[in-house]
C-alpha cells in the first residue's frame, strides 16, 4: 500500500517522507561512515550501487507489511535534505507489534533530530496505523541511541548479554518498548 502520509509528518525542523533518488549520495555517505555502521547491520563502505538499490526499493515499498522493514527518510524541513532515516517492521506473528530503528548522519547528531524523528514515527504508528506495542533494541555500547529511546518515553525492558554475533564479536542488546496507552501525545 502506498502511503503519502509521511509528507505530512513534521516538526518545525524535520519531516518524514519516502526516499527519493536525490537521497542516494547522502544515504551512501553516512552509511559508509565506520562510526555510523558500527552498531548497525550493514558494513562500511556502503556503495552508491547499494544505496541506489535500497532507495529505489524503499521509494515504492509497501507500508505496514508484516515481517518487512519499511525505511523512511528523515529530511530537514527547510531544504528537504536527508539527515538520516528511521524504519519500522510489523512483527509477522502479530502485526500490531512493531520494531523500530533509526540512523542519523554524523553531522546531524547531537541536536535532537533523532528524538524528533522517533517521536514522529511513534505518532504515526500509534495514531495512524493503530499499533499496540512498539519495540526497539540497541547495542549496549550505543549510549546515544539508548538515550533517544528513553527520551521518547520507551522503557528499558531488558539487557541481553552476548546475545548477538555482530562484526566478529558477541554483543549485548538493550531492549526497549512502549505501549499505545503509554504514548504521551
Amino acid at each position: 500500500m502506498m502511503d503519502d502520509e509521511f509528507a505530512q509528518l513534521h516538526t518545525p525542523r524535520l519531516y518524514l517522507r519516502r526516499f527519493r533518488a536525490s537521497d542516494v549520495e547522502a544515504f551512501a555517505r553516512y552509511r559508509s561512515d565506520p562510526a555510523v555502521a558500527l552498531y548497525q547491520g550493514w558494513e562500511a563502505p556502503y556503495t552508491l550501487e547499494q544505496a541506489t538499490e535500497f532507495v529505489t526499493t524503499m521509494s515504492t515499498a509497501n507500508v505496514d507489511a508484516p515481517g518487512d522493514w519499511f525505511q523512511i527518510a528523515i529530511a530537514r524541513a527547510g531544504d528537504g535534505s536527508l539527515v538520516g532515516d528511521c524504519a519500522f517492521a510489523p512483527q509477522p506473528h502479530e502485526s500490531r507489534t512493531v520494531e523500530i530503528g533509526f540512523t542519523v548522519a554524523p553531522e546531524h547528531q547531537g541536536i535532537g533530530y533523532a528524538r524528533e524523528a522517533v517521536s514522529l514515527l511513534l505518532r504515526y504508528l500509534f495514531d495512524h496505523l493503530g499499533k499496540h506495542r512498539v519495540t526497539a533494541s540497541c547495542d549496549s555500547r550505543n549510549a546515544p541511541s539508548a538515550r533517544v529511546l528513553a527520551a521518547v518515553g520507551m522503557r528499558r525492558e531488558g539487557h541481553l548479554v552476548e546475545s548477538t554475533w555482530s562484526k566478529g564479536e558477541w554483543t549485548d542488546d538493550l531492549l526497549f518498548a512502549i505501549l499505545e496507552r503509554e504514548w504521551i501525545r
